[in-house]
């Protein structure tokens, strides 16, 4: 019994010394084809990776603008006294930085920015960046620099992009936002055909989001100001209206200091420069992604064929017995 075993141990060795014979075998016989393949691949990469446009990313270092003491500080001076008014004096400038992070990415902040600074065009109708020339190439199938008109295509419809378009197409490819999770700071990121571009855009980011933070806030504490008046004159109470007077005070100032800060929730710690590098397309990798997709396919389509005609050959033995 245990010599049958060793026999049959010995047979299943044997034949797999014949399959992986057999394996380089095909491979060596179908070798050409392999190197076609890979050519074939190699060049398609080579055309591929040369006509990718360059993209350029610059990126801006950004770090919360507020005084988180301070802010504790008066919340915790004047929350009690804001409570009996009615009013939340909100929870601090950490909140307020995540909040603007937020901003800054939705939809209807960057529907406003791309509509404020004319993005538009850039965004959809460019097809390159002139370096001598520092301008936009533009795509002349869909709009008419000359005239700056969208074109229309051939059942009459325009191709001016609506508001959708232009932010999906500023989220997905040309802005990112991360987050350090150690010091809290933000790197505001934008890639562009134009290196210019991409700086002027991470600028123009930070300082709307900026001004559209302070306006938010000047204008929550210009309303409760004119509440708080309100209510001063409806009571008598000489208490109350010693409430009412910190509170106001402590609203006008929120509007100075407000006013007075250009910075308002972030403040620029390494402000964007026109890169000098592109970032993308990274053309090596893409080539060798083609040599070993041609590769890998290539002997795919061998091993397809030798098992076809490994069938066919078991087919005709049988079809002789």
């Amino acid at each position: 019994m245990n010599q049958r075993m060793e026999l049959e141990q010995q047979s299943q060795y044997a034949d797999d010394e014949i399959d992986l014979r057999q394996l380089f075998v095909t491979l060596w016989a179908g070798k050409w084809l392999v190197i076609a393949f890979t050519i074939l691949f190699a060049a398609g990469g080579v055309a591929f990776a040369l006509m990718k446009p360059d993209i350029y990313q610059a990126s801006v270092l950004v770090a919360p603008a507020n005084d988180e003491g301070s802010v504790k500080g008066l919340s915790g001076q004047l929350g009690g006294l804001a409570s009996l008014a009615g009013i939340n004096l909100g929870g601090g400038g950490s909140n307020q930085t995540v909040i603007a992070k937020e901003v800054l990415q939705s939809r209807a902040f960057l529907t406003d920015f791309i509509r404020r600074h004319e993005l538009a065009v850039p965004l959809k109708a460019t097809s390159g960046w002139n370096k001598e020339k520092q301008q936009w190439q533009y795509n002349r199938e869909v709009y008419n620099p000359e005239t700056k008109e969208w074109l229309k295509d051939d059942k009459g419809d325009s191709f001016a992009p609506t508001d959708w378009d232009l932010v999906k197409a500023f989220k997905g490819n040309h802005l990112s936002v991360s987050e350090s999770k150690d010091t809290g700071m933000l790197t505001i990121s934008i890639k562009s055909l134009s290196p210019v571009a991409a700086r002027d855009w991470a600028g123009l980011l930070v300082a709307d989001i900026n001004e559209h933070m302070r306006k938010e806030d000047v204008g929550t504490s210009e309303a409760r100001i004119a509440y708080l008046e309100g209510k001063l004159k409806e009571t008598s109470i000489a208490g109350m209206q010693q409430v009412f007077y910190q509170l106001i005070e402590s609203e006008t100032r929120t509007v100075m200091l407000a006013n007075a800060q250009p910075e308002y929730v972030f403040k620029t710690v390494d402000p964007a420069v026109a890169p000098q590098e592109k970032s993308e397309p990274k053309r090596a990798l893409i080539v060798v992604f083609a040599v070993m997709l041609g590769g890998m396919l290539s002997v795919f389509i061998i091993f397809v064929i030798a098992f076809l005609r490994s069938g066919k050959e078991q087919v005709n033995e049988a079809a002789n017995l």
